[in-house]
């Protein structure tokens, strides 16, 4: 198992350094208890920053900023009698659960699980590695779906064309983590992320609106990066070092390719078909005119247009529909229970996301109320300035600093929400937009997926690796998915830096700076 990593003691030092990561990243409290924490630290920090005067000028006020005093009876009695408005007003929490009760049933029914086999099953050997990565970004969509489903799937379909199994676990590995926020395919983590984002500008400009398909087009640019990278990466550096690593995986835990049955074809073609009967409805909605789904002015693209407000509804319906067409024809749904089980069991893996969100929604109120997130803008914006780095530097060192913190917090929301406070305020004070910003954030939140043991699916793909190769461990799999990250790192922040300088919008109602 040593031949491929090199001599025993660049593997041991890549051991050592993973374990230093594991203790370091292990020492950290749950992301929840770290929003515990921030709490108590603003609430804290108000109280001594109180008193200071501060010659920073409040952007919204035109007067002198003051950093209210959280310690105070009043206050106190204040966040605990609003801690459940905090919770339900939390902007992302609604967004989520609703986009994701259609893709419960669509998943439930076995409708995405149908249209990744499908798209696998047709795919020529030569062009086997561009199909996984492809599936493995859409499967985005499905939430969890690539890690459960999708990566051991790779590795079936590879074996049974007759390449190395590890090669397609690492070229859908790279697909669903690596390139995690590249699709081409609105999906959850827009309007989760765009939540935060508006909520953080509206520290400092409260008109500010972002829109949750603000980084469509670069994500849809982004998905044939991903796809032409990994391949070339997966073809031409990893299949052929994996020579020397034996398949020698336990057969009775080798899963089987399953093949859909007619029935479940015929209920594909038929959900398909209803699919796009949604989308020709969509269009024909909208291209009227006078058309409800319009802005006052006509147009469709406005954050004013009911189109544009109704992006989340229209996911769930596009889940929706197409998951009970195919689970009445398949077979699998036999009664309206069965839908609501769908919801239901999509809400219940989605119960630590809520404990999260209420944790998160206090840290938030109290940080904006606070001032602190608007002093920290302005304070951090002066020493930009003074530093007078270039913006493309400037917008480097948040993918860099947000590679560096997915090391540690696997969670993209929860990373998000304790970045973007700071960062989304402090970078419109020198002028760069919270959609380039996010835009930044995403990339970096994505290629270091894969070379972290702390993400929470990494020792799963390991697993997934030993069912095929008993003797893979940690060391190996970072090993494997390191030119991926490393490539995806460089190749991704120059997609966007080439976006700015060529000034295509990167989506919806996106610009490139503020005001």
């Amino acid at each position: 198992m040593t031949g491929d990593l090199g001599p025993a003691r660049s593997e041991g030092a890549l051991a050592r350094g993973l374990r230093a990561v594991e203790r370091l990243g292990n020492r950290l409290p749950d992301p929840a208890i770290l929003f515990v924490l921030f709490w108590f630290g603003t609430v804290l920090v108000s109280g001594l920053l109180a008193s200071v005067e501060f010659t920073a000028v409040d952007p919204r006020t035109q007067q002198p900023l003051r950093v209210k005093d959280l310690t105070t009876g009043a206050e106190l009695v204040g966040m605990l009698s609003s801690l459940v408005k905090n919770f339900t007003g939390f902007q992302p929490l609604g967004i989520v659960l609703v986009a994701l009760l259609g893709v419960g049933v669509a998943e439930h029914a076995g409708y995405l699980d149908a249209v990744l086999k499908r798209l696998l099953e047709f795919t020529p050997r030569r062009f086997l590695t561009p199909m996984v990565i492809l599936v493995a970004l859409v499967s985005h969509t499905a939430g969890d779906a690539g890690f459960v489903l999708v990566i051991p799937l790779g590795a079936v379909i590879y074996h049974a064309a007759g390449r190395h199994p590890i090669a397609g676990i690492a070229a859908t590995f790279a697909g669903v983590s690596g390139g995690f926020s590249a699709n081409f395919v609105p999906s959850g983590i827009d309007p989760l992320l765009q939540g935060f984002t508006e909520q953080a500008a509206k520290l400092v400009d409260p008109a500010r609106t972002v829109n949750p398909l603000c980084n469509w087009f670069f994500m849809s640019a982004s998905c044939v990066m991903v796809v032409a990278l990994g391949w070339w990466i997966t073809d031409r550096l990893l299949e052929p070092r994996l020579g020397h690593v034996a398949v020698d995986g336990d057969p009775a835990e080798i899963p089987k390719f399953h093949a859909l049955d007619p029935r479940e074809r015929r209920a594909l073609l038929w959900a398909n078909l209803s699919l796009g009967a949604c989308l020709v409805g969509l269009v024909a909605a909208v291209l009227p005119a006078s058309s409800p789904l319009r802005a006052p002015d006509g147009g469709l693209t406005s954050l004013s247009a009911p189109l544009m407000q109704s992006i989340v509804p229209l996911i769930f319906v596009v889940f929706l529909v197409p998951g009970v067409v195919f689970g009445v024809l398949s077979g699998k749904v036999r009664s309206h229970r069965d839908v609501i089980a769908g919801m239901t069991k999509t809400m219940g893996t989605m119960s630590y996301y809520l404990v999260l969100a209420f944790f998160a929604a206090q840290f938030i109120a109290a940080f904006g109320s606070s001032n602190l997130g608007a002093l920290l803008a302005l304070q951090g914006a002066e020493l930009l300035k003074a530093l007078a780095l270039p913006g493309a530097v400037t917008i480097l060192g948040v993918i860099l600093l947000s590679g560096f913190v997915d090391l540690f917090i696997g969670s993209s929301s929860a990373k998000w929400a304790l970045m973007s406070p700071i960062l989304v305020p402090m970078l419109m004070q020198v002028g760069l937009s919270p959609e380039l910003v996010q835009a930044s954030y995403r990339i970096g939140d994505s290629v270091a997926n894969i070379v972290t043991p702390l993400m929470q699916y990494f020792p799963l793909v390991v697993v997934y690796c030993r069912r095929w190769s008993r003797g893979t461990g940690v060391g190996n799999l970072v090993a494997w998915m390191l030119p991926y990250s490393v490539v995806f790192l460089i190749a991704w922040s120059a997609l966007l830096l080439g976006f700015w300088a060529l000034g295509v919008p990167l989506g919806l109602q996106s610009v490139y700076h503020y005001p």
